[in-house]
């Protein structure tokens, strides 16, 4: 059996036992009789390794019948019982959960989590942390408690669906139903009124904390679900899109977030058709605002007007290509932003590799970089190329980070953040449609990463992305 700090040849598995077994404790830990944790080897021919004491080291035997044993890891249980320290007690590194850690280094590991007695897979038996339930370890899990029925919207009397939460009374309700009685309410009447407490509302926004809580309890009771037609009339009505200023549109208006600083200069900013008719149109009592996320000045919401006032890839709102319809210019009081803020993708342009790209792998992104140089090609001629395979449908679009990617073409407007995803994703399916014989040679021999895009070593270990393709798909772990 393999001692760990002289064997060179890596053909068989370890054998563990621990100091316990040994009839020996460190001081700071006391034996007892409850298992808390195993080890559990991924060859059945060897048996677990069981852990009792809250601080206890593991040992790697030369041979079943030999005494001559090497420390190899401590694992100390955590205070919150549901997570526990190994420290590599060994001469050489060892992989935890794929990450590296080398002699005397310590990383958190928790319930299914995979040891690996060696710095690679081949030749070494991987073993499982398993953490065992008890009344203990669950004890100290914290636990919410909600009851349902405060989880429901008091228009439709159902659990929140795409919950909106309304200020300043702070009362929930579902997208849909609030936007259709904020429909009617400004048909009717000036001022918007709380469905539940009839306070005067003045902004509402989504809710993505509660809209997660509502996700959690229909998880948990399917019978609270409605029938997907109902869901799909709800979200039909739904108007909420980000966060909506309401109110008279003769007040000033605070922002609704903190801009860049080197445009904070304390002014209450007010739209500019609130001031004065620009376009054949000006604002009254009843029109709701947007506020633009990237200069903070407000906007009315015009859903008919044709011009884009939202970025379809984040749903935020940006007033550029608005305003520079109108031919609007801003100043002190009225911001406005340049038209490039948001604009259709086939407009946009872009001359580096944005940081996104392949993971934030910079080995990756050179290897890329290199490569459309070889071809004396541009990124710009590369982008073009695949924004047109986008559009003809030839892409797979399951891993695209955008809202709306299903609808996504060359005329879609999108915000410069959003674009930079879109060619960060565009970038990964360059890369696995070049042959190998277009990569640097260094490149071309590397071996795929068995968790390719989904590994988190590549981002924690500077050798591991050097040595492993990681431009591919996962063949283990949960994304494949």
């Amino acid at each position: 059996m393999i001692n760990p700090s002289t064997s060179t040849s890596l053909t068989q598995p370890f054998l563990f036992s621990s100091m316990e077994d040994l009839g020996e404790c460190s001081a700071s830990a006391k034996p007892s009789d409850e298992i808390w944790a195993k080890l559990v080897p991924s060859d059945s021919k060897f048996s677990d390794v069981e852990i009792r004491s809250d601080e206890k080291v593991i040992f790697s035997e030369i041979s079943a019948a030999s005494n001559d044993k090497h420390s190899w890891c401590k694992i100390v249980r955590n205070s919150d019982l549901c997570s526990a320290t190994v420290e590599n007690k060994s001469p050489n590194t060892i992989l935890v959960d794929e990450a590296e850690v080398c002699s005397n280094d310590s990383i958190v590991m928790k319930d299914g989590s995979q040891i690996i007695p060696g710095p690679d897979r081949e030749g070494f038996i991987s073993y499982r942390f398993h953490i065992l339930s008890s009344p203990q370890t669950c004890q100290r899990q914290l636990k919410i408690c909600v009851d349902v029925e405060n989880a429901k919207c008091c228009i439709c009397l159902n659990i929140w669906h795409d919950v909106v939460t309304v200020a300043p009374c702070l009362h929930n309700f579902c997208n849909g139903c609030f936007s259709e009685w904020l429909r009617r309410s400004k048909a009717k009447q000036s001022t918007v009124l709380c469905p539940q407490c009839r306070a005067v509302v003045q902004f509402v926004g989504k809710n993505h904390f509660l809209h997660a809580m509502a996700e959690d309890i229909l998880k948990a009771d399917s019978s609270l679900r409605r029938p997907s037609d109902e869901v799909a009339l709800l979200d039909t009505y739904a108007s909420v899109r980000s966060n909506l200023v309401i109110g008279s549109g003769k007040k000033n208006r605070k922002r609704a977030h903190t801009p860049p600083a080197d445009q904070n200069d304390g002014t209450d900013h007010q739209c500019p058709q609130c001031v004065t008719e620009v376009g054949g149109f000006r604002c009254n009592y009843n029109t709701v605002h947007l506020q633009c996320q990237a200069c903070g000045g407000m906007m009315p919401s015009r859903t008919g007007f044709g011009v884009p006032q939202y970025c379809s890839g984040c749903d935020r709102p940006f007033c550029g290509a608005y305003w520079h319809a109108l031919g609007v210019i801003g100043n002190g009081s009225n911001p406005v932003c340049s038209q490039d803020t948001i604009r259709p993708i086939s407009e946009h342009s872009i001359s580096r590799i944005p940081s996104l790209a392949h993971e934030k792998n910079m080995h990756e992104q050179n290897i890329t970089d290199s490569c459309i140089r070889q071809m004396g090609r541009t990124l710009q001629d590369v982008i073009s190329e695949w924004i047109a395979k986008l559009d003809n449908k030839e892409i797979d679009i399951t891993r695209m980070m955008l809202n709306h990617a299903e609808m996504m073409t060359a005329r879609t407007f999108v915000c410069r953040e959003c674009y930079q995803k879109l060619v960060s994703f565009l970038l990964y399916w360059f890369r696995i449609s070049i042959p190998k014989y277009h990569l640097p040679p260094d490149a071309s021999a590397r071996e795929d990463c068995w968790y390719g895009y989904a590994c988190r070593t590549q981002h924690r270990s500077e050798e591991h992305a050097r040595k492993r393709n990681h431009v591919c798909r996962p063949t283990r772990g949960s994304n494949v």
